[in-house]
């Protein structure tokens, strides 16, 4: 809790004064500030600030994730959503957008793996209508995809769409920068940056990108590696946006973006877990590392809701409660932050 009195706080940028406070005094109110630029600054502006803002937090709306950041999401973040096989980082992606719209703030997706209709399909399969915010333009598409198709191919999948898919089409158009070349980092950044611009994207909305395993497929690591950079330099740091990519680890260690780790801001972990409970695969997701704020790195199992997004669980409940004589006596509701894992791991994990 912050126990820091308004009277300590700088009267124009709403930080903290650790020194005496530099005053000034106008209409018989003495103003106090915690530095001479503050001071002058309010003398030139028209306003202040009623908060701090500076490397603002907030909260993503996805309770699995913010559980386990009670300081917030820092704005500037670029998150790796490091997942496997099968763990729905789609869904999670999708949620965090539509989340950012209920905020009324804006989003853009980053696509190489679907076209724009089945990005807006993933969209509707959970029950978020994001047509109105395409229609008003607060959503946006980058299409990494179809630069796989030829002209010939474009027009054959349109014929062949059904009538909803071609609504779908006809309202996703005027909202989607299409990708001619995405081995090509420069345009592929330069078309991310016009999204973001026609958005007026700065300290407020979303990016997701859907596979930097993809995108890793088709350009070389160094290539791949320096984008993630820009990326991160022009659009988090520079922006103050935060960026979720996702990327799908496979067996082949050491290639990008297994290392990626060093360049981002966060990891969110996304595991397949056949160990917790027989016979039976659980979702696991836990935050390895959030710079700047404090990230509590526990297992939670989870799934995905119609409606509802992200939606967590402990298993091991779960399964006492549909066979009777389980392991736990009991029905009511409990704290699952620390059994989501099972009885065997249940204490919080760190990196090794």
């Amino acid at each position: 809790m912050d126990t820091t009195d308004d009277s300590e706080l700088c009267d124009f940028c709403r930080l903290p004064c650790p020194t005496d406070p530099v005053t000034m005094e106008c209409d018989s109110t003495v103003y106090e500030f915690c530095t001479e630029t503050c001071r002058d600054a309010m003398v030139e502006s028209d306003r202040v600030f009623t908060e701090y803002h500076g490397f603002r937090r907030i909260q993503t709306g996805v309770s699995g994730l913010d559980t386990f950041l009670p300081q917030g999401l820092p704005r500037n973040s670029f998150v790796l959503l490091a997942n496997d096989e099968g763990a729905r980082d789609d869904a999670l992606q999708a949620e965090l957008v539509w989340r950012a719209l209920e905020r009324d703030e804006p989003a853009a997706v980053v696509s190489f793996t679907e076209p724009p209709v089945s990005v807006v399909e993933g969209f509707l399969s959970l029950d978020w209508n994001v047509l109105p915010y395409l229609e008003s333009g607060q959503l946006h598409i980058v299409d990494c995809f179809t630069y796989r198709m030829d002209d010939r191919d474009r027009e054959r999948m349109f014929e062949r769409m059904d009538e909803w898919n071609r609504h779908i089409y006809d309202i996703t158009k005027s909202v989607t920068q299409t990708v001619r070349d995405p081995s090509d980092p420069s345009e592929l950044h330069n078309k991310i940056d016009n999204c973001l611009e026609g958005l007026s994207m700065s300290d407020c909305g979303v990016v997701v990108i859907d596979s930097l395993t993809e995108f890793g497929t088709l350009v070389q690591p160094v290539q791949a590696y320096n984008f993630v950079k820009d990326l991160r330099a022009d659009i988090c740091k520079g922006r103050f946006v935060p960026i979720f990519a996702g990327a799908t680890f496979t067996v082949e260690e050491g290639e990008f973006p297994h290392d990626l780790g060093y360049a981002v801001d966060g990891i969110v972990d996304m595991q397949v877990n056949g160990t917790i409970v027989e016979d039976t695969l659980i979702k696991r997701i836990r935050i390895r590392k959030m710079n700047g704020v404090l990230a509590i790195p526990e297992w939670v199992a989870y799934e995905f809701t119609a409606g509802e997004g992200l939606v967590t669980f402990d298993p091991i409940a779960e399964m006492s409660d549909t066979y009777e004589g389980g392991g736990r006596e009991g029905g009511g509701e409990r704290d699952t932050r620390n059994e989501g894992v099972g009885a065997d791991e249940s204490r919080v994990e760190t990196d090794q």
